[in-house]
Order: structure tokens, then C-alpha cells, then sequence
């Protein structure tokens, strides 16, 4: 795991890459390096921050450059003892043992057709000093990041977006469509980018440049083609051996020269993840994190650490606990900064100090069991849009008295929450919508009516934009199921646009090297070749996971009740950051600047304050957003210029 970064035929290429690799440190401080040759009029550059996993000797710097190749590369290849062997009967000698060089080498045999071949998660740039080519290419899932800017015939290039900010002296203007994509979703999702002029490298795609100033560009993998595969997998009762696939993709993702550890959050997805580690890395570590009893009083929140101590004590595990008790006004800052663009999501910071934790007891790399929840229907969300179904045969007029009661009931008191009352209330929401509509409602912070009341008048359009971006990608499929056409929406927009992204951005924030077992492509395609009906039976989400993890875990840990991997917010928003809150509604940038409206904020400050609706999500998102915004246009930080 690495930062890479570069430019072709960009002004002052040299010093440019010089200084995105110095911005992206943290994501390599085990070494460093730069590569340079001549194309057309012009120059490319390659820059390279190691953090070293695989063969930690200097054979495995980068760039690496061999016989008129130069890569830089970020990420691990989990099937690169394969290659390696498939290459070697083919002639090649290889020098080291690391992944980068097998990719190379991979790259030189079969061009662009070996991007399909490749399982791991990987970002990375290849010059070819014969024709003058650089090619930038990103894997399947969208795991690692690639951002990029082109102006005129010259392009640059970083793992991170604050990168980019800061080479380009105070040019990047704002995109407050994606911004307002983050209000919506409070993430801003991989089809946009926070800046203008910059962009993603779209998941499973490579981008070509060539010396005369074209720019190709190809997609060797498309999750709707899987999906779609899955489904006449199930048709014709090819059924996975679930169990098997999950096993052997652990297993591939422990491969490393150093040691690995995991997350243990508890719940079903890390506690199989850490069981199946530790059958083949005895005694590994595990970190679980615990919050403030106060807090967790107040924000009821399941004790999830009991159930982490169960599963470390069965295997053999060496547990760490964390007690999450963050100066969150001294962390909001830091965390956005970190996180690029606005993401609201404050399990952020449990990945950032958990890592952090890790990175100081002398780890450098984490298994996590994000993207279990999304491709097998494991969120509240999957199994509230399939009883909404149900809802909406209750006659209309008992429907509406449910509701104007469930409106009168306070959502907290003085001294804690009410969970239930906040589902229910949430699940009222969007229960008697339209399908799209439904799903979009249930996990996002607004309806229409909503965010167009939140910004300038003058985003009105902008607000359908998004809305109809969101319709476009959930039906863009042929699937005739329902829980499946949820998961691959999930696996489109959410799992890249959040989840990836932000676990991405607060490790390498700690130099640490997060892995993900369950989004490999081998899982995903098992995944969609699950019926929805065997994915949520009854009440049980996850359903086809869990009957593969009772052959390892006991059955109480594989069906209690769902965890949170979050954060106690409403406890800090009533006390920490309720002084934030007000500033940023009287006097903040956002409000200033008219992109937010401030009688809008503020209402939505005094229903939080009376206990009427839960916002403490909503303005935190506020928070992080004031933030980002106001390092985005003020000459400072990410440096970039802003008008409504």
C-alpha cells in the first residue's frame, strides 16, 4: 500500500510531482522515489511513496523500471503467486519478490488484457518508453483511489485529491454538485469529485495518454455484467459454496511480510474474518473498539465489546481494546482534512484511531469486514424496504394514524436516546414510496422537498440532478430482484463512494494498510449469484452468510443482533460540539456564503434540541462540511476558490 502520483506533459512536471508525493507521505514513510523521461515536447513524471508490505527490500521500490517500463503502483495483488508462476514458465526472470514486479512483468506480456486477471485492490500509473504511452488504471471495485486533471494535453495524477489542491495553486474551483451529492448522501459519491476540473478514475476502467495528446480510455470490468451473471448462475441453480469462497479470499488477503491484524468489531462480519485469520495465522491480533459509558448510555448503543472478547478468547486471539473518547473538536479538523472531500460518516474516526493504535503497536495491516453488509443484504435498510412492501397493503387512512402518533414521540430525552423510535420514525419516512424512491429515502439524509429548502435557490436544479444521477445507476440493470437490484446499487455508489473511501483515506491518514476479504471479485461474483431470497429470510439479513460462518463461529455471535461500527453522536452533539453547531449556524461559511440557508439550519438545530427528530447525523455532516468548505476557499489547506 502506497501513494503514487505523477504528471505528462505537465508545466514544471518535476517539481509538481516533487510535491504531490511530499503531500502524500503518509501514505508511504518507508521510502520514497521519482522517475523521469522525455515524451514529445514534454516530460513524464512518476512519483512514489512506499509503504512496505511485500519484499522490503530495495527490489521492491518504486518506480520500479525495467527494459522501457515504470510503474507506480498502489496496492497488493492476492493472486500474485500465480502470475508470478504462469510468467516464469513463460520465459520471465524476475528479480525480487513483490507484487509490484509481477505486475510489471504482467503488464509487459499482455497489455490492457491483463487488468481482468488481476485479484487484489490497485491503483497505479505505467509509462512505456518505446511508444510514449501512460496508462492510469484502477480496480474493479473501486477499493484504491486515483484521482486526476487534465488541462490542455498534460495531466496530473495522486492517490489523493488534497494532492492535486495543493499543486495547482489556488485554481480549483469548487463543485457544489458534488457538495450537494454530499448533503444528500453525506458522501460524496465516486461518480463526482469535489473540485471541478478533477476527477475519479472510474472503478474497473484505465485511461490511455498518448504523445500526440489523445486520451483512450477503456473499462475491462462492470459489476452490472456480473450481477447480471449471477443471476443466470441462480437461474440455473449453479448455487456458491459460500463458505469455501469467503475461506479462500481470507486466506489470500493474509499474504505479507509483516504482520497482519484485524478488526473485531464483534459482529458477524469481522468476528468470521478474524475466526478464519487466526486458523491460519495463530495468536493473530485483533482491535475492537468501546465508548464512554455515558455515551453509549445515551446513544444506546449495543455492547458489542463483550461479544469481541467471546470470539478473541474462542480462537486464540490477542485482543486490543480502544476506548473511543475523542476530543472530537480537535479531531473534526484533522479527520477532514484527511478524508479529501466531505464525508460525514463518523466511523471514520474509529478507523483512523484504531489504526492509529495498530500502526503504534508496530502493525501494518488490518483485515476489515466492510462490504459483507452491502452484497448480502445486511443493513436495516435491505430488510425495511422489504417490509415496506408489505406496508403499503395496510389500508392508507390506519397508516396515517400510525404515523401522526409515531410523529408526537420524542426521539431523546435529557438524559438518553430512543433507538426505536428513531427506526420507526425513519422507516415512516419513505415506507409508502416508490421503489427507487424508497430505497434512495431510507439511507440518505433528505427528501427532495428537504435539500432544496437546505441550499441556495439557485442549486433547485442542481438538487434534481443529483436526485436523478441516484434513479439512473439504480436502474440501470436488468435484475428481476429486488434485494439483489438493492445490492448492487449498494455496491455501485455506496460501498465506493463511502465506505471504501473513507476506510481508504483515515488508514492511510495512520500509515496503515486496510484490507478488505469480502470485496474481492471472487466474492462478489458468488455474492450475485445468490438469490435475494436467500439473502434475507424472514427477519435475518445476511442469511446465506451466516448459515456459511456457522461452521466456524457459535451460533450467538453469528445471529445477535447487528452492531454498529459508529459513533455516539447524538451524545456529542448534545455536549462537545453543541457550541460548533451554533457557530456554524450564526456565522459560518456556508451560511455566509449562501450555499446553505441559515433559517433552514437553524430549525433543524431546534427539533434536534427539543428531542423531536434525530439531526445529530445531519449536523455533523454540517460540521465536516464547514470544514472541508472552508479549507477549500480560503487559500489554506486544499487550497482551492469557491462561487455560488
Amino acid at each position: 500500500m502506497c501513494g503514487i502520483a505523477g504528471t505528462y506533459r505537465w508545466p514544471e512536471g518535476k517539481a509538481v510531482t516533487d510535491r504531490l508525493t511530499e503531500v502524500l507521505a503518509h501514505r508511504g514513510p518507508d521510502g520514497a522515489g521519482r522517475y523521469s523521461h522525455p515524451v514529445g515536447d514534454g516530460e513524464v513524471q512518476l512519483g512514489h511513496r512506499r509503504l512496505a508490505i511485500l519484499d522490503l527490500s530495495g527490489t521492491g521500490a518504486q518506480p520500479m523500471v525495467s527494459r522501457g517500463l515504470a510503474l507506480t503502483y498502489n496496492g497488493e495483488l492476492y493472486n500474485a503467486p500465480e502470475l508470478r508462476a504462469e510468467l516464469t514458465a513463460a520465459g520471465v526472470r524476475f528479480r525480487g519478490t513483490s507484487d509490484t514486479e509481477v505486475l510489471l512483468e504482467a503488464w509487459r506480456r499482455w497489455g490492457t488484457d491483463c487488468l481482468p486477471r488481476l485479484r487484489g485492490m490497485f491503483a497505479f500509473g505505467i509509462f512505456d518508453e518505446r511508444t510514449g504511452e501512460l496508462v492510469l488504471a484502477r480496480d474493479q471495485l473501486g477499493i484504491k483511489p486515483l484521482f486526476l486533471l487534465r488541462r490542455g494535453e498534460g495531466l496530473v495524477f495522486a492517490s489523493e485529491l488534497k494532492a492535486l489542491a495543493a499543486v495547482t495553486g489556488g485554481s480549483l474551483e469548487v463543485d457544489h454538485a458534488a457538495l450537494v451529492a454530499s448533503l444528500l448522501y453525506y458522501w460524496v459519491p465516486d461518480s463526482r469529485c469535489a473540485f471541478r476540473e478533477a476527477e475519479k478514475l472510474p472503478p474497473g476502467s484505465w485511461l490511455r495518454c498518448r504523445p500526440d495528446g489523445r486520451v483512450d480510455r477503456g473499462r475491462f470490468w462492470n459489476l452490472k455484467d456480473v450481477a447480471a451473471e449471477g443471476r443466470e448462475r441462480a437461474r440455473a441453480g449453479e448455487l456458491p459454496d459460500l463458505a469455501a469462497v469467503v475461506e479462500e479470499s481470507t486466506r489470500r488477503h493474509l499474504l505479507s511480510d509483516v504482520p497482519v491484524a484485524t478488526f473485531l468489531s464483534g459482529g458477524l462480519d469481522s468476528s468470521y474474518l478474524t475466526a478464519l485469520a487466526a486458523r491460519h495465522r495463530p495468536g493473530i491480533s485483533a482491535y475492537t473498539i468501546g465508548f464512554r459509558a455515558e455515551d453509549a448510555r445515551f446513544e444506546a448503543m449495543p455492547d458489542d465489546l463483550r461479544y469481541a472478547r467471546r470470539v478473541a478468547e474462542r480462537f486464540g486471539v490477542d485482543l486490543h481494546e480502544i476506548e473511543i473518547a475523542p476530543n472530537v473538536l480537535d479531531l473534526l479538523p484533522r479527520m477532514t482534512y484527511s478524508l479529501d472531500e466531505p464525508i460525514g460518516d463518523p466511523a471514520a474516526i474509529n478507523t483512523f484511531l484504531i489504526c492509529s493504535a495498530a500502526r503504534e503497536a508496530g502493525v501494518k495491516v488490518m483485515l476489515s469486514g466492510m462490504g459483507a453488509d452491502e452484497l448480502f443484504a445486511g443493513y436495516r435498510k435491505h430488510l425495511a424496504n422489504l417490509i415496506a412492501l408489505r406496508y403499503q397493503r395496510v389500508p392508507r387512512p390506519l397508516r396515517s394514524t400510525l404515523t401522526a402518533a409515531v410523529d408526537r414521540l420524542p426521539v431523546a430525552s435529557a438524559r438518553r436516546g430512543y433507538r426505536s423510535v428513531r427506526f420507526a420514525k425513519r422507516f415512516l419516512s419513505f415506507a409508502g414510496l416508490p421503489e427507487e424512491t424508497a430505497f434512495r429515502r431510507s439511507y440518505t439524509l433528505y427528501d427532495r422537498g428537504e435539500l432544496a429548502a437546505l441550499v441556495s435557490a439557485d442549486l433547485a436544479r442542481t438538487v434534481d440532478d443529483v436526485l436523478a444521477e441516484h434513479t439512473d445507476v439504480y436502474e440501470d440493470n436488468e435484475l428481476d430482484d429486488f434485494v439483489n437490484r438493492m445490492c448492487l446499487a449498494d455496491a455501485r455508489m455506496f460501498l465506493p463512494g463511502l465506505n471504501l473511501a473513507y476506510t481508504d483515506r483515515s488508514s492511510m491518514a495512520a500509515s496503515t494498510e486496510v484490507r478488505v476479504p469480502y470485496v474481492d471479485v471472487d466474492v462478489v461474483r458468488a455474492a450475485f449469484a445468490v438469490p435475494g431470497g436467500k439473502k434475507i429470510v424472514g427477519r435475518q439479513g445476511k442469511a446465506v452468510l451466516k448459515e456459511a460462518a456457522t461452521s466456524v463461529l457459535p451460533r450467538e455471535i453469528v445471529y445477535r443482533p447487528k452492531g454498529l461500527f459508529s459513533a455516539p453522536l447524538r451524545a456529542w452533539m448534545s455536549r462537545d460540539l453543541a457550541p460548533l453547531v451554533r457557530e456554524v449556524v450564526e456565522d459560518g461559511v456556508l451560511v455566509r456564503s449562501g450555499f446553505l440557508r441559515r433559517d433552514a439550519l437553524a430549525r433543524m438545530v431546534a427539533e434536534d434540541a427539543a428531542g423531536q427528530r434525530d439531526f445529530s447525523k445531519h449536523l455533523w455532516h454540517v460540521l465536516t462540511l464547514e470544514h472541508w468548505y472552508r479549507d477549500a476557499t480560503s487559500g489554506s489547506g486544499q487550497s482551492a476558490r469557491s462561487t455560488v
